[in-house]
């Protein structure tokens, strides 16, 4: 489990953090053992966004460009991890906190958490939380975050696609921890080329995306864990998995 813990700071994502994460996910990635990371936060407030004292002018250009620039790794290398990511919220998550949340696999949430990309009401419009933002909720609901900075609710994020599930607070951990132990039941490289492909494939248009996925259940069937799947349904018994890539055929 990744915890972001700076709670003075509402847990802003500061250059430093953002290093800080990108190397623990990093880390954990190359560990073979791990099926899935958990990000969650200390305090009542998930991250607040960037350190906007680190994005005055007196900072300079250069150092923007390093913030906005490590902050992009991080959100496109969660996707890119070969294992879900999870975000664990229970309060406040704006501007780039809420990219954090929209850039992750799966998110469960508190009802009493919020939502948005308050940016605009100081200046700085959420254009790179947009990104993510834009691609997990409806249009129309990404522009009035972005153009209002207005928070939303837990419930109509999770209307709207923003996350995946609403629990009490009490509820949080063992609800988070209940799809972490799902996952950690199935084949890591099956689940891994399930992730990479599906990222894949949204980017493309329906041809083309059901082209890739075919080749990819093609290539699923050559696994030595997916035809132990197979087996293991038919013969009516629990799948031993290898958690190895290898080929069972061509």
């Amino acid at each position: 489990r990744i915890i972001l813990n700076n709670p003075k700071k509402r847990n802003a994502l500061s250059l430093s953090m953002l290093e800080s994460l990108r190397e623990n996910i990093r880390t954990g990635a190359d560990c073979d053992d791990l099926r899935v990371i958990i990000i969650s936060a200390a305090g009542p407030v998930f991250s607040s966004g960037h350190d906007l004292k680190e994005l005055t002018s007196s900072q300079g250009r250069e150092h923007h460009t390093k913030v906005f620039n490590t902050c992009t790794e991080v959100m496109t290398l969660i996707q890119d991890v070969p294992v879900p990511v999870i975000a664990m919220v229970n309060g406040v998550a704006t501007a780039a906190g809420c990219q954090l949340v929209a850039s992750c696999d799966i998110v469960v949430a508190t009802d009493k958490s919020t939502f948005a990309t308050p940016g605009v009401n100081v200046g700085l419009f959420c254009s790179t939380p947009a990104v993510a933002i834009g691609r997990a909720v409806p249009r129309k609901v990404a522009m009035e975050m972005l153009f209002t900075g207005s928070p939303i609710s837990a419930h109509d994020a999770l209307l709207h696609g923003l996350i995946s599930k609403v629990v009490p607070e009490e509820r949080l951990e063992e609800e988070t921890l209940a799809i972490a132990q799902r996952v950690c039941r199935t084949s890591r490289p099956v689940v891994a080329l399930g992730k990479a492909t599906f990222q894949r494939q949204m980017a493309q248009g329906r041809a083309a995306a059901y082209a890739t996925a075919s080749k990819v259940m093609v290539d699923n069937l050559a696994m030595r864990d997916g035809q132990e799947g197979i087996r293991a349904f038919i013969e009516k018994r629990r799948p031993v998995w290898s958690h190895e890539a290898g080929k069972t055929h061509d």
